[in-house]
Formats: C-alpha cells, sequence, structure tokens
C-alpha cells in the first residue's frame, strides 16, 4: 500500500525523543522522506537506522534551532539532500515550571528561545520552500504543523512563561495560516495536554512530583497518541485545513 506522503519531504524538530520521534516514525510510514533536527546526534542516528531498516529514507541534522543560524541550516540541509520540504513540523520545546517570583531568568530567556523563536526561525527558513512545493508538488500542498500545549488555551500557575510561549504559538501558527492560505500552504496547531514524555523531566523533583500529584493517576497520552494526530492533519486532501486540534487524555479535567 502507497503511503499518503509518497515523493514528499518533511522535517521535523526535535525529533531526538516524544512526539518528535514518534512523529518521525508516523510520516515515515506515510512515505515522506523525513529530516530528523536536534540537538542530540547520537539519538537521531539511532532514528534514522530505524527508518531506514523499514524501508524509508532520512537525513540527520544535529543543530540548535533556538539558534537562528542553525534552523536555516537545518532547512538549507533538508532541501539540498532530499530536493523539496512539503511539511514541517515544529515539536521542539522546553517545560520549565516553577512560580514566576524569583524565578530563573536564564529559564524563561530558554523557553522563549526554544519554544516560540526556535518555531519561528525554522518556519522563515522553510516558508519559501513549502510554497513552491504546494505549487508544483506530487500533492499540490504543503503543510506547517506546529506543536502547542493545552497551556496555550489556558493558563496555570507555577507555568507563566510556559504559557505564554504556547499562547504565542497559537497566536503565530493563525495569522500565518491567513497569510498563506491561498498559496494551499495549511498552517495548524496540534495542542496536547498532558503526554507521557521526558518533557516533565526537564523539572526539579518537587515540581514533578507537584504535577504527579495535581493530574493523580490518570491514563496519560502517549507520543504515538500526538503523532497520529498530525499525521491525520498533513495527510487530509488539498482542500481540507485542520487548523487547530486538542487532544488531552479523556481523564484530564
Amino acid at each position: 500500500m502507497v503511503g499518503k506522503l509518497e515523493e514528499t519531504v518533511a522535517l521535523v524538530t526535535g525529533a531526538s525523543s516524544g512526539i518528535g520521534r514518534a512523529t518521525a516514525l508516523e510520516l515515515a510510514r506515510e512515505g515522506a522522506a523525513v529530516a530528523l533536527v536536534g540537538r542530540r546526534e547520537d539519538r537521531l542516528m539511532d532514528l534514522a537506522a530505524e527508518i531506514d531498516d523499514a524501508g524509508g529514507t532520512s537525513l540527520v541534522v544535529a543543530v540548535d534551532v533556538s539558534d537562528e543560524t542553525g534552523a536555516a541550516e537545518a532547512v538549507r540541509r533538508t532541501v539540498e539532500a532530499l530536493g523539496r520540504l512539503d511539511t514541517l513540523v515544529n515539536n521542539a520545546g522546553l517545560m520549565l515550571l516553577g512560580p514566576a517570583p524569583g524565578a530563573d531568568l536564564a529559564d524563561w530567556r530558554r523557553m522563549v528561545d526554544v519554544n516560540l523563536l526556535g518555531l519561528m526561525f525554522c518556519t522563515h527558513a522553510a516558508v519559501p520552500h513549502l510554497v513552491k512545493a504546494a505549487a508544483a508538488g506530487p500533492r499540490q500542498v504543503a503543510d506547517v504543523v506546529n506543536v502547542g500545549s493545552l497551556s496555550g488555551r489556558m493558563a496555570f500557575g507555577m507555568s507563566a512563561v510556559y504559557c505564554a510561549t504556547k499562547f504565542g504559538v497559537g497566536a503565530f501558527s493563525e495569522a500565518l495560516r491567513q497569510e498563506l492560505a491561498l498559496q494551499h500552504v495549511r498552517v495548524s496547531v496540534v495542542e496536547p495536554g498532558s503526554v507521557d514524555t521526558e518533557l516533565r523531566g526537564h523539572n526539579p523533583q518537587a515540581v514533578q512530583e507537584l504535577l504527579a500529584s495535581h493530574l493523580g493517576r490518570i491514563e496519560r497520552l502517549g507520543s504515538e497518541d500526538v503523532a497520529e494526530a498530525i499525521g491525520y492533519i498533513v495527510t487530509r486532501p488539498r482542500h481540507v485545513a485542520l487548523a487547530e486540534l486538542l487532544i488531552r487524555p479523556t481523564e484530564q479535567v
């Protein structure tokens, strides 16, 4: 069975773990050649081997997308090596939680740099190639999928700056969607609730315990659940655009 993304190329940031890794596998299963972008080259190489062993095509690009030069390099190397760019998935992110008073400003800057500016830098570099793919590609449509969060719809204490970055992702996505719609470049934001990934592990143990007590023993989403949602978005027919998709565990209130 031929995948719906055959003859197309996707770039996934934050591909070394979690949602990014699962999304890269999902898009590869649909036939896309996938550029795997992240900072942990060893993990990216392992993922590339898994995709290639399954008959897919992959490219490892070990860069830091929060740096403007790194983001541009990721897009440039993808197009040079794989010939085009049809799908961009901006997934790289940090969640550093805690009270705003007395917070470490370096943590705030890191979240803004990765969650918001990195996403913007990658998109800025990719848009000309996506417009070209939509005009002359096999599917006549291209996609930007930005991974936001439930925290981009609802603000929570102990996560002021994380929420601010994710609200920003939503606003950026909608404005860009309006600008690119007539060129058949679809822009979508996927907003997961609680997902069982490494993201919580970026925080001190006390914060992780607070999160666990708040959520209780609910069955969290897996990375694959979010990846399947992203796969659904980018495989819709040319005339169908899913601008926003909120996905959360059934038990999360």
